[in-house]
């Protein structure tokens, strides 16, 4: 499998819009996969002449990259650095309610998944307090962030409104008495006037075709969004090759350590020897880092079953247990550009969702999760749904050693 990193800095105010049911259309905080796998698309529908051909008679690279069962898939791009990873923090995240934040701007921020399973495996509740303040309440903190050199900082884009006058199609002047407005992201950020930057990736399993990929976004300009015949949208695209670099062995062991230390621990406190740490078992965590549009059972749902973990990996474990889950839903819609009508109404599930697993054959998941890291899990997964960390580190991150 190919990866090829996107560097991509706003030059014009970006009108990436979220359809909702029921109200008015809302700018994102990110730039959507779908976004970017459609500007690419129809910037190579254009070049080749044939946009207003039927997609489903596409052949070539066209179809190999959008069409075919093995189709590029395009990563959702987070507001960042150009030498940083963006993640989503997970659900299970907490910090002050007074201070939120990453210190030293706030009061830290930790995460609850490994102490709260602990505890109620033992039948207490878990409510920590603000590390800094033991009177103060915590409460879920969501962002986007990254970390460099033990530092954690989070990353958010700035919006605002742009007024614009109707235009009478027929006479091409002002219409009287229409004034709309469109909610934007930046293109600058900061006190300084920072370009506004956004970090996706691409992959793409042929090689051949992932270097023309790279040698084809380098030559040709993109807009992203809605109303680029208005001037915004207008983006620098910065493509590079990359290997897939793969620590999930390390970071399934430290978490596997990490859980069996937390327990002991609280094992010591409440002193009850019924609960034993089962040393047959491995625990692994699935985060979402973008919505997932999961079904099971033709039916839409926001929770990732034993039997749909499988299905996804294609593993046959009877030992794989569902432990925990932290989950929340939303709906989408939105234009699909290429078909020119309004796409179907989708249950989501909220990037950010944590789930922890069971397994007694860690060895059979080892290489699957791996593969889920890249292929993503349920539907539209090309379009950057479905994303998944497996092991997130974050959750190593305890109360006492808030950041």
């Amino acid at each position: 499998m190919n990866k090829i990193e996107l560097t991509i800095t706003a030059e014009s105010p970006l009108a990436i819009g979220v359809k909702k049911p029921g109200s008015v259309s809302e700018a994102s905080d990110y730039i959507p996969g779908s976004v970017i796998r459609g500007a690419v698309a129809s910037v190579l529908l254009q070049q080749s002449g044939q946009e207003n051909q039927d997609l489903s008679q596409q052949g070539g690279d066209f179809q190999t990259l959008f069409l075919s069962d093995r189709a590029a898939i395009f990563h959702n791009a987070y507001p960042g650095t150009t030498d940083t990873e963006v993640l989503v923090i997970p659900t299970t995240a907490v910090s002050s309610k007074t201070k939120p934040g990453f210190k030293p701007k706030g009061n830290g921020v930790f995460d609850t998944l490994i102490d709260r399973f602990c505890a109620e495996q033992f039948g207490h509740p878990y409510d920590p307090n603000d590390p800094a303040d033991n009177e103060g309440r915590v409460e879920p903190y969501s962002a986007f962030f990254s970390q460099k050199k033990g530092q954690y900082q989070t990353h958010a884009v700035t919006k605002r409104l742009l007024t614009r006058v109707g235009i009478n199609r027929r006479r091409a002047t002002a219409q009287e008495q229409i004034l709309y407005s469109i909610e934007v992201l930046n293109e600058t950020q900061g006190k300084e006037n920072d370009p506004a930057i956004y970090r996706s990736k691409i992959y793409v399993e042929d090689d051949a075709l992932a270097k023309s990929l790279i040698g084809f976004i380098q030559k040709h300009h993109f807009r992203l969004g809605g109303a680029t015949s208005r001037g915004l949208g207008k983006v620098k695209i910065e493509p590079k090759a990359s290997n897939v670099k793969n620590n999930l062995n390390e970071r399934l062991t430290k978490f596997n350590q990490q859980l069996r230390q937390r327990w002991q621990t609280w094992n010591n406190i409440f002193g009850k020897k019924n609960q034993q740490w089962q040393d047959k078992h491995t625990y692994f965590t699935l985060d979402l880092q973008s919505d997932a549009i999961l079904t099971e059972d033709w039916r839409r749902t926001t929770v990732i079953s034993p039997a749909m973990l499988c299905d996804f990996a294609g593993v046959d474990d009877a030992s794989l247990e569902l432990c925990v889950a932290y989950s929340s839903y939303d709906y989408r819609s939105g234009w699909n550009s290429a078909w020119g009508r309004m796409k179907d109404i989708e249950l989501i599930t909220n990037k950010g969702g944590v789930y922890l697993f069971s397994t007694e054959n860690s060895k059979l998941w080892e290489p699957a999760l791996s593969k889920l890291e890249v292929s993503g899990v349920g539907d539209r997964t090309p379009e950057g749904f479905g994303q998944v960390l497996v092991c997130n580190p974050f959750h190593l991150v305890f109360r006492e050693n808030a950041v």
